[in-house]
């Protein structure tokens, strides 16, 4: 229900599976959480799905000042769960909106964003990280894997 609603959004997520990703388990053991959603917006965490609590603080972020953060346009997540065995670590490129930045960079999916900005990416929450530093409007240079082969790309944010 949580991806459904932050999709219908338009907001950008990383799916991280506890059960796969021992750092992330680990995380949330420390926060004495287990078996609900838990999401965070902005530093604020939001544990399970309540609406009422999303809506207040997705309104918060989208009136916060310089809150027009530049969007990828493309559903990200984590290549070490997705991508195929021996496949570089970084941020798995699935659906790509059309129109997008990511589509007109010319990203696809199945490719593997594994440099943004010229900083390296390691997992989608990567991606999210360096997006959101970013001033728009601005081109920032994305170094992918396709097929086994480096390209580069210019992301027009």
């Amino acid at each position: 229900m949580a991806k459904e609603y932050l999709s219908q959004k338009g907001v950008p997520y990383s799916e991280k599976d506890v059960s796969r990703d021992a750092k992330a388990a680990s995380e949330l053991q420390q926060l004495g959480q287990r078996g609900v959603p838990v999401i965070l917006v902005d530093g604020h965490m939001v544990v399970g799905f309540d609406r009422a609590q999303l809506e207040r603080l997705l309104a918060q972020a989208t009136a916060a000042p310089g809150a027009q953060r530049p969007r990828l346009g493309a559903s990200i997540a984590d290549a070490t769960h997705h991508a195929p065995p021996g496949s570089p670590p970084g941020a798995y490129v699935g659906r790509v909106r059309p129109g997008s930045p990511a589509a007109r960079a010319g990203l696809l999916p199945g490719d593997i964003i594994v440099a943004l900005a010229g900083q390296p990416v390691s997992s989608a929450a990567a991606v999210e990280q360096i997006l959101s530093r970013q001033m728009r409007p601005h081109p920032v240079p994305v170094r992918i894997s396709r097929g086994g082969r480096t390209h580069e790309l210019m992301l027009d944010l």
